[in-house]
């Protein structure tokens, strides 16, 4: 399969400011970065001769973190069984980009669960950015 790739002639790369990202289709205006991605466990399999003879694929695992301001995550945790995230069911993340005269991109992190919070003030903080792991099954392209 050949990858076609067309010049992007006076057009517009995509951005922070065109990123819109939601927790159940409410977008957070609180997000300051979302971190995923995917890797899949590949390894060469060797037989007669010194070099591989094809190639195994194993599991696909998905990491992601959510960048949140510390006002967010208070009416997160407001909203949560018992008061803490890691109690919230798991929930989807979607991640839409679309700059000015640009396809649609969306990604879709599913099953996605809060793992870890801690906060870290320090004298003289105006605002504070709390960065949230999470546990997500997979991630889905949809623009595809």
């Amino acid at each position: 399969m050949a990858i076609e790739l067309e010049p992007l002639i006076n057009g517009r790369e995509y951005g922070w400011a065109d990123i819109i990202c939601t927790i159940g289709g409410v977008p957070l205006t609180g997000i300051r970065k979302i971190k995923y991605g995917e890797e899949q466990e590949k390894e060469n399999v060797y037989g007669a001769g010194r070099h591989p003879i094809s190639r195994g694929y194993g599991r696909v695992k998905a990491t992601a973190s959510i960048t949140l301001l510390a006002g967010t995550i208070m009416a997160l945790k407001a909203k949560a069984p018992k008061g803490q995230l890691h109690n919230i069911a798991p929930f989807s993340i979607t991640v839409n980009y679309q700059p000015d005269n640009q396809p649609l991109v969306t990604h879709v992190l599913k099953n996605c669960e809060f793992q870890k919070l801690e906060f870290d003030w320090t004298e003289g903080d105006m605002s504070k950015e709390v960065e949230l792991e999470l546990i997500v099954s997979h991630i889905v392209d949809k623009s595809i």
